[in-house]
């Protein structure tokens, strides 16, 4: 965490404020820790799932949107379940994400941001993950072809990837929901799609 002081006065009123109006109360929390113990990618992160709760109710905003730790979570749902008061922790990351990216600012894992991107493609594209197509965009954004193609063609062989993808009989409805999003979203200043 930071060295500096936090004070509430110097924080943006509007983080806690766009927290509470997206249903995520993060005033229950009383520092206990059981969030972080239990987060299995804790050893990776800057700002640990219990300092991000903290630094949110402090109105610490650019430090949050600014930290490899939102990008980092694997959304788990395990410090949301160990928290004694309920508070959706993995949905707090989740709302630091989007607010990342409609601000425009650039993530600090672009490779994890990039991952993101290409999975919502091809369930939007495909109504379910083509596993190929979407690796191999992923792999075009963060600019590695072959850093896994070993372990790509292995496998191809055990059938564990399929070269053609898969329809969906939910197709209609998980574009749906992509434009549902969509409009919720340009009607949201500084929104933006996956």
């Amino acid at each position: 965490m930071r060295d500096k002081p936090l004070s509430r006065a110097r924080g943006n009123r509007a983080l806690a404020e766009a927290l509470d109006e997206a249903g995520l109360d993060i005033r229950a929390c009383f520092q206990c820790g059981r969030c972080s113990s239990g987060c299995p990618v804790a050893p990776f992160m800057d700002v640990l799932p219990m300092e991000m709760i903290r630094l949110s109710a402090m109105g610490q905003e650019d430090v949050l949107l600014d930290s490899h730790t939102i990008w980092l979570c694997a959304s788990c749902q395990t410090c949301s379940t160990r928290c004694p008061n309920a508070i959706d922790i993995a949905g707090v990351s989740d709302h630091l994400r989007e607010r990342a990216l409609a601000q425009g600012r650039r993530p600090a894992e672009p490779q994890v941001a990039a991952f993101h991107h290409s999975f919502l493609r091809s369930v939007r594209r495909w109504g379910r993950t083509y596993e190929l197509g979407m690796l191999g965009f992923y792999k075009l954004r963060a600019r590695d072809l072959f850093g896994d193609l070993g372990l790509g063609l292995a496998m191809i062989r055990r059938g564990k990837l399929h070269l053609f993808p898969r329809r969906s009989r939910a197709k209609r409805q998980v574009r749906r929901m992509f434009q549902k999003r969509r409009t919720l979203v340009s009607r949201t200043p500084g929104g933006e799609n996956p």
